[in-house]
């Protein structure tokens, strides 16, 4: 099969021909119609992630969508999302023609939404998802910061604050990615032009406090923000785009009972993941949740894989076979 292939750890993936995946017990193989190019695929295939070294060559790809080619449980041709643990794990994922996947870990598609659509939300939507609902447990007509409000997750995470009922989504955002952030939903966009914690703060004080920050990014964005948490406030953190270190005036959360939250795709269950998957596509599919993605075919996944490496990709980038 075509599959864009990773021959070594920090390297881009190379497309060409490798081995098709053969299934088993248990296993779903899935035709590969969209799969997108993550930060997490390259976190994986660096080789300096927590997960180790990965074993090479493998195909890397973390989630995708396609329909189901062979399986014991499925019927063939089903509609699916799926999530692989490429670059985790020994194994291949979805930067192939066909993917093999654990049967637990497919996720039928019941929404109307296109495959390129559904496969850039994919983990991205689950994320934003479960940190507001499962760890920042939002609440109707409370008011909500985004953090990184023109990436995926931010993205995703403005539409779903809504959806879940805020009274007020105000998105954090780099002069670039400002229309993004706009066109997924955010009431006001506050652009993040300067480096100075105290100048961001009293910005986005202007439109606070908050009682929930999604913050993908960390960083001085969240040294920022945390400043302008309300009584009973809860910061969840579920990146660092911006750095891996912020500060925060233990004063400050003390004094309102404040609270800051670590959240990752990995603490879920495959129910809570399968629960979160469906409930962003349904959305998705109303226009309620909305992402910006660029499609680009697997043949150029090499080049595909730079340019979101160098971040100068802007939208996500979908790969389609």
């Amino acid at each position: 099969m075509k599959a864009a292939v990773l021959h070594a750890p920090g390297r881009a993936p190379v497309f060409g021909e490798h081995p098709a995946p053969q299934g088993g017990d248990g296993m779903t193989v899935v035709r590969v119609t969209a799969a997108p190019v993550v930060p997490l695929d390259l976190l994986c295939a660096s080789g300096t992630s927590y997960f180790g070294v990965p074993r090479t060559p493998y195909v890397p790809g973390g989630q995708g969508v396609g329909t189901v080619e062979s399986s014991a449980t499925f019927e063939r041709g089903t509609r699916v999302w799926f999530f692989a643990t490429a670059g985790m794990k020994p194994g291949d994922g979805s930067f192939a023609e066909l993917c093999a996947v654990p049967d637990a870990d497919i996720v039928p598609i019941v929404a109307d939404v296109p495959d390129p659509l559904a496969a850039a939300l994919g983990l991205s939507g689950v994320a934003a998802w479960m940190a507001l609902t499962w760890r920042a447990r939002l609440a109707a007509a409370e008011r909500v910061l985004v953090l990184g409000g023109g990436g995926a997750v931010g993205q995703t995470g403005i539409g779903a604050a809504r959806v879940l009922g805020a009274a007020r989504v105000v998105a954090l955002a780099r002069p670039a990615s400002v229309p993004r952030a706009r066109a997924a939903g955010a009431d006001v966009v506050v652009t993040l032009d300067t480096g100075d914690v105290d100048a961001l703060a009293s910005s986005l004080a202007v439109h606070g406090p908050y009682d929930v920050i999604l913050d993908p990014v960390f960083g001085v964005a969240a040294s920022a923000a945390a400043r302008e948490l309300a009584a009973g406030g809860r910061l969840v953190n579920l990146g660092g785009a911006s750095g891996d270190t912020a500060e925060f005036s233990s004063a400050s959360l003390r004094s309102k009972s404040a609270a800051v939250l670590g959240y990752t795709n990995n603490a879920l269950s495959a129910e809570q993941r399968r629960d979160a998957v469906a409930s962003v596509l349904d959305h998705a599919a109303a226009g309620r949740i909305r992402i910006d993605f660029e499609e680009c075919r697997l043949a150029d996944a090499e080049a595909t894989w730079s340019r979101v490496a160098a971040g100068t990709a802007g939208a996500r980038c979908v790969l389609v076979p």
